[in-house]
This record gives structure tokens, C-alpha cells and sequence, in this order.
């Protein structure tokens, strides 16, 4: 009796990793280190973050410009914002700007106060629009956008073409690998150990800073140009390296 219990005990603990689900095992498998030494690789680790700067030429010019007109009533001052709007969109599309979009509609009243009485004595609204235009050709068009029937013209920030940014990633994305590995050369070194694989890395975003507004509220001059004159852009990246000694 007790030899047939003992033969049915021995019977199930030998049996009983088949008996655990395919699931887990492959859960176990993966997850738990299965010997000292991948322990230790994960224990003795360097972690360092390099960082890249690519400078490249703005040749684009983000403007924004508009209409806005006051009248006594708001019909009429919608009516003539739109006219003038619709006269600086063809302007723009006629001279192949990139990603125009209309970028604000207001219609607002003009209030008055007399004696610590508000009471309204007109309207006004306006129109803007906003496009991309190759830096060269941005003064002459600001001067011919006044002339069609533009009264605002609220910034001007300059940008490198799709193109050269993503150009630009790519170095400063080489910079910053290369900074981390000399990072952790110099650390290793200088602690005598040596390095011995790659554990992870991490590749952060490579990104270029939205362009500044460097020119407002610009005014034309009769049968002058207005100058505009782009700078320089930086494209940043960031290598996060993990390394086992």
C-alpha cells in the first residue's frame, strides 16, 4: 500500500514542468536569467549619453500676415476684409508659396467708454494667413502682399528645408553615438576596466527648434524692398548607450 502511494508521488513530481503551461515556461525562459553570468551582465553595466549640434543654413521664411479692417458695422467691415483677403490669397497662390493655410477669422465689436459707460462704435475684423516662401524671394512679396491689400504683417521666422533637416538628423544622430562611445572610452579607462558588449541603446529624437519670429509689424517703403535675411538653424540629437564590463 505504502509502495504503490510512494511510486504515484514520485510520479508527479517528475511530471510536473510538462505539466506547466507552454505560456509559462516561455515567460520563465525569457525573463528570469538563467545563469550567473547573464546576471552579472545585466549587474555591471555603463550607462552614458552623447549628444550631437548640426548647423545648417535657413533658406525658408514662415510668414504670417493678414487684413483687418474697422467700419461701423460688422457687415460691412466682413464684406471688405474678405475682398482685401481674397485679393492677398490669389497674390500668394500665384506666386507658388508653400503651406498656405489660413490661420485666423475674427469679427470683433469696438467698444467706446464715456462716464464709465461701454456702448459699441464699430467693428472690426480680420484675416490671416500663413505660408512658406524661399528666403530670397520673402521681401519682394511682403512689398506686392501690402500692395494687394495686406495691413498686418505679424512675423517672419526663417527654417532649412525639409531636405537639409532631415540631412541634419543624420549627422547630429552620428555625433552623439560617437560622444557617448568616447564618454565611455574615457570612463573605462580611466578605471581600468574593459568594455564588453553593447547592452541597449537608445536613440532620443533628433529635433530642430520651431524658428524665431525675427521680424514684426514691418513696415514697406514705396518702391524699396523689404529686406529679409535668414541665419542659421541647429538640429539637436541625444544617444543613450548601455555597456557591460
Amino acid at each position: 500500500m505504502s509502495r504503490t502511494a510512494l511510486s504515484g508521488s514520485q510520479f508527479s513530481a517528475g511530471n510536473f514542468w510538462k505539466s506547466l503551461p507552454l505560456a509559462l515556461l516561455l515567460f520563465m525562459t525569457l525573463v528570469l536569467p538563467a545563469s550567473a553570468q547573464e546576471k552579472e551582465k545585466l549587474w555591471r553595466t555603463l550607462t552614458v549619453s552623447g549628444r550631437g549640434t548640426e548647423s545648417i543654413a535657413t533658406t525658408l521664411s514662415l510668414v504670417n500676415l493678414g487684413v483687418e479692417i474697422q467700419g461701423k458695422t460688422a457687415e460691412e467691415v466682413q464684406q471688405e476684409a474678405a475682398k482685401r483677403s481674397s485679393a492677398v490669397v490669389a497674390l500668394l497662390k500665384s506666386r507658388n508659396v508653400e503651406k498656405l493655410e489660413t490661420t485666423g477669422i475674427r469679427l470683433n465689436p469696438v467698444y467706446s467708454y464715456t462716464n464709465n459707460v461701454q456702448r459699441i462704435t464699430g467693428y472690426a475684423a480680420s484675416n490671416t494667413v500663413s505660408f512658406r516662401i524661399p528666403t530670397e524671394k520673402a521681401g519682394t512679396l511682403l512689398d506686392d502682399a501690402v500692395k494687394a491689400g495686406a495691413t498686418q504683417i505679424n512675423g517672419v521666422g526663417f527654417i532649412a528645408s525639409d531636405d537639409a533637416i532631415a540631412a541634419a538628423r543624420q549627422v547630429a544622430l552620428k555625433e552623439a553615438t560617437q560622444d557617448a562611445q568616447q564618454q565611455a572610452d574615457a570612463v573605462f579607462a580611466a578605471l581600468g576596466l574593459k568594455p564588453k558588449e553593447i547592452v541597449t541603446i537608445q536613440v532620443n529624437n533628433a529635433s530642430a527648434p520651431p524658428p524665431p519670429v525675427l521680424l514684426q509689424a514691418a513696415k514697406v517703403a514705396e518702391d524699396v524692398s523689404t529686406p529679409v535675411v535668414g541665419g542659421e538653424q541647429e538640429v539637436e540629437a541625444s544617444v543613450t548607450l548601455q555597456i557591460s564590463y
